[in-house]
């Protein structure tokens, strides 16, 4: 049955009589709306088979509830007043401070935020104190290969600080006892955050690398190679929680990237993929850049710098004017001589370079006053963050290498625990706080799949989130009459791949005809850029075919991240309004080649699978009422991109009451800002060019006149502390937006967020493998006030599954839990990329996809490669629309 007709299917009949939304230039009077307040949650759910599971939180006593945490602002400057600006000097300078002044706390213990606050549990002796603090440091003269040379006479120079203590609040740990009572406390953020903050103390005082409320320990056994000279390093997530359960430790495997420790030059050499330590092939002004404020220690001093640059000339080219004194007594300035850093470290620290000796120096000095050192003579420091973003081989080998089963996750967690004895913390124990040293036991369900319907109406039932296609055909396919294959690669055989695809898409239920023609790139601009590559082959094709095709199938050289990509989909689906499908096979069998075939029938308007929920219609609440689903995403610029724009994207239901058929909505914002900034946008002429309005025209348009009275948000990325922004920003433009079309009567809200970059992970009890698909914790774990829960809706095969977490901010529609954990689950299997329940949500999904794929449309220059002056960006490029012939298809599958 055609996916256009459920629009005349539905519970009510067509508002033929409705006028058609216009625009308004007026529009009605727009009311300020009150501050919205999240909302608390209504009930539990009840539907499913039980399921006894464990989670990877550990239960927290708290037995001096009355305790007050004082807090204290920290100025640190140097004895002339100057600010300390020097990053993670903070807590050198504290560790310091106690153990000169000791006794002037009286033994009272304190956490310090590593930044400008310090938390005691009571007060301190005195509101306001002044101390000086005198760090023994190595102050070399500049200048010299060495600064560690005995002949400039190299001390241990003392710095001295001014460390200035003010009181600045009262934190009362009772909020955190009224939370759990599901009070809406005053200050149980800010308590949380003080426990967690001496948790990163305990950490930072082991010399552990910190990263949020994670940790890392100085452990080889711990740094797994990726390639390129960067490692993962494995270490643990601890944080505080107040649960429905009572207030927890969550303890989770962590995971971050370091730079490789080792010699500079193998960083070098595995970094720009250098084979059989061919020095000659580096390509030091990359280096340069690369190299840049990293810290390294030198070998034959055993001290520490930071990279500033390189020198420009070769070691044995290098001069430098060194001292030298003639032995006329100490008050002898001496001659000043030139001479080479080689041989410097030959005639005067007895040190033969090889083959560094014909590479530039590292420069570990500054900009006038340059200290140079042979790249062999320095090492990597360990412990140094990579930030920069992963190709697709690092991050494959980092998952890979990242993948831990249950049980083996359960174990090194729980020894964790064990291991870092938090009871023992003298702030930890002056609260009364113990942890239990077993995992929380937890209540599960498992819900049960929903039916599928595909085509010759068969249905189509998933065993545990999978399903597949064979000897089935899809329920609504598209007719593949013109067509055309366009190679970028030497190495496929575009014969063959279309002969396979067609029989394939016959047995799918898919009419393909013989594409009308194989056109192969000119070997003569495989070697010019990308942008020029797809404008010629563009040429080709024009050329060759009589009318636009429906469908350009491409072959690419590489299977992710090719540079072709992005020019490609631009040119398609923007310029010339064609749909394409990016492939390339290495192995062409009937799995792949089902999975491509799925991708493209959507992209033209067919339809793979329906839940038959859908199809009869009778989806609780939404069958009733029509109903418009968004998934909303935002996508920041790559690691080391931070001046590249933000790209928003929101994907709305069409046809309802379908909830498997979008269309997307793309646009650029400012750098890092994840609220959506287009939802509402009106213009000087009065029109409203935001991304609300597509999708509310878009709706209007595929169901003969109805306008939502419902709408369901669904909203990717945002964190705990953004939740009122999504509520109180975000959901006000899009009532503004509907009201713009002349609406006065606004449709009931529901606004829930997508979290999959939590800590929180559940395992069977007793079993080794991982939760079935379908498993929903809303009970021990969750918020003991707000309104969230936890959902397992994908199989999870290989490492230990992540839940997504769902927090509920908003219900005017009215559904109840069991009502809404089913819902969530369905949206799950209507993702029509494939044969499997997805991890989140489609329509979050979905706008995820649509935003990376339109933002490689445009490729943002790299702040690092360009000078400081140039960085920032002034305006927010726009992003090219998309072509009328594609905009309105779900072209991001």
């Amino acid at each position: 049955m055609g996916t256009t007709d459920h629009g005349d299917e539905s519970g009510s009949a067509p508002l033929l009589a409705s006028p058609p939304i216009v625009h308004s230039n007026t529009g009605p009077e727009q009311v300020d709306q009150p501050k919205r307040s999240i909302m608390t949650r209504p009930g539990f759910g009840t539907s499913g088979r039980r399921i006894n599971l464990l989670a990877n939180h550990f239960k927290v006593s708290l037995k001096c509830p009355d305790e007050i945490f004082y807090q204290y602002s920290v100025t640190i400057s140097f004895d002339d007043k100057s600010a300390v600006n020097s990053r993670g000097i903070g807590r050198k300078i504290m560790d310091k401070l106690y153990q000169t002044y000791s006794s002037e706390f009286s033994g009272k213990r304190f956490a310090f935020d590593g930044e400008k606050c310090l938390y005691a549990v009571g007060p301190l002796p005195q509101n306001n104190m002044k101390y000086t603090v005198v760090l023994e440091e190595s102050i070399a003269k500049h200048g010299c290969p060495d600064e560690s040379v005995k002949r400039l006479k190299c001390s241990l120079q003392p710095k001295i600080f001014i460390v200035e203590i003010s009181y600045a609040a009262k934190i009362p740990l009772r909020s955190v006892c009224l939370a759990l009572q599901g009070a809406d406390s005053e200050h149980v953020q800010d308590a949380l955050r003080v426990l967690d903050i001496i948790l990163r103390q305990q950490a930072a005082n082991r010399g552990c690398l910190l990263v949020g409320q994670s940790f890392f320990h100085d452990d080889s056994r711990n740094f797994t190679e990726i390639g390129g000279g960067v490692s993962g390093c494995w270490g643990f997530h601890s944080s505080f929680h107040p649960t429905h359960g009572g207030l927890s430790l969550n303890m989770d495997v962590s995971t971050t990237l370091i730079l490789t420790p080792g010699p500079v030059v193998d960083f070098l050499l595995a970094n720009q993929g250098v084979k059989e330590r061919r020095y000659i092939d580096i390509d030091w002004a990359r280096a340069k850049k690369m190299l840049k404020n990293m810290r390294v220690k030198a070998t034959h001093s055993n001290r520490e710098f930071k990279i500033t640059g390189l020198s420009e000339l070769p070691c044995n080219k290098q001069f430098f004017s060194m001292k030298v004194k003639n032995g006329g007594g100490s008050h002898d300035c001496g001659e000043v001589m030139e001479i080479t850093v080689s041989d410097y470290f030959t005639k005067h620290r007895n040190i033969e370079l090889t083959y560094s000796a014909f590479m530039p120096c590292l420069d570990v000095g500054k900009p006038k006053k340059p200290i140079y050192l042979p790249l062999e003579l320095c090492s990597l420091v360990s412990l140094q963050r990579y930030t920069k973003a992963l190709s697709s081989l690092q991050r494959a080998s980092l998952v890979e290498k990242s993948r831990q089963k249950p049980i083996a996750r359960i174990q090194v967690v729980t020894d964790a625990v064990k291991n870092y004895c938090y009871d023992d913390d003298p702030l930890l124990a002056a609260c009364g706080i113990s942890t239990e040293k077993q995992l929380m036991q937890v209540e599960g369900r498992v819900l049960d799949a929903p039916k599928l319907k595909v085509g010759n109406g068969e249905d189509c039932i998933p065993r545990n989130g999978r399903w597949n296609f064979n000897n089935k055909q899809v329920l609504k396919p598209s007719r593949i009459e013109r067509w055309a294959v366009v190679n970028f690669s030497a190495r496929c055989d575009t014969s063959h791949l279309s002969r396979e695809l067609i029989s394939c898409a016959r047995n799918k239920g898919i009419h393909m005809e013989r594409p009308h023609t194989l056109v192969e790139e000119d070997p003569q601009y495989r070697r010019s850029g990308p942008i020029v590559r797809v404008e010629k082959m563009f040429e080709l094709i024009m050329s060759k075919l009589p009318a636009p095709p429906q469908l350009l199938l491409c072959v690419l050289p590489e299977r992710k991240n090719s540079d072709i990509y992005g020019p490609w989909k631009k040119k398609c689906l923007t310029d010339v309004g064609i749909v394409t499908q990016c492939v390339s096979p290495t192995k062409i069998n009937d799995h792949y080649l089902t999975n491509v075939l799925l991708k493209i029938n959507t992209k033209l308007g067919g339809t793979n699978s329906l839940l038959a929920i859908e199809q009869m219609p009778a989806i609780p609440i939404v069958q009733d009422t029509p109903t418009m689903i968004l998934g909303m995403d935002v996508s920041h610029g790559s690691p080391g991109q931070s001046d590249a724009p933000s790209i928003a994207a929101v994907v709305g239901s069409q046809y309802w009451p379908l909830i498997s058929k979008y269309r997307a909505a793309v646009r650029t914002q400012s750098p890092k800002v994840e609220m959506i900034e287009s939802l509402f946008k009106p213009l000087a002429n009065g029109e409203d060019d935001g991304i609300m309005r597509e999708m509310l025209l878009e709706f209007y348009q595929t169901n003969n006149g109805r306008k939502p009275a419902h709408i369901i948000v669904f909203r990717d990325g945002v964190s705990e502390s953004q939740f009122s922004q999504v509520l109180n920003i975000e959901l006000d433009q899009m009532i503004k937006a509907y009201q713009h079309l002349g609406e006065v009567k606004v449709p009931k809200f529901t606004v829930i967020v997508v979290q999959k970059k939590h800590h929180t992970r559940v395992f069977q009890a007793g079993a080794p493998e991982n939760v079935p698909a379908g498993t929903v914790v809303d009970t021990k774990v969750v918020h003991p006030r707000s309104y969230d829960f936890y959902m397992c809706a994908h199989a999870g095969v290989i490492g230990t599954t992540r839940p997504a977490h769902y927090h509920v901010l908003c219900d005017e529609i009215g559904f109840s839990p069991d009502g809404l954990q089913n819902l969530v689950h369905s949206l799950s299997y209507v993702c029509q990329r494939g044969s499997a329940a997805i991890s989140i949500v489609a329509p979050v999904y979905y706008a995820h996809l649509a935003a990376r794929q339109v933002g490689q449309f445009v490729k943002f220059e790299d702040p690092s490669e360009t000078s400081s002056e140039q960085k920032s960006i002034t305006t927010v490029p726009e992003l090219p629309r998309l072509h009328e012939e594609v905009d309105n298809s779900m072209f991001f599958c």
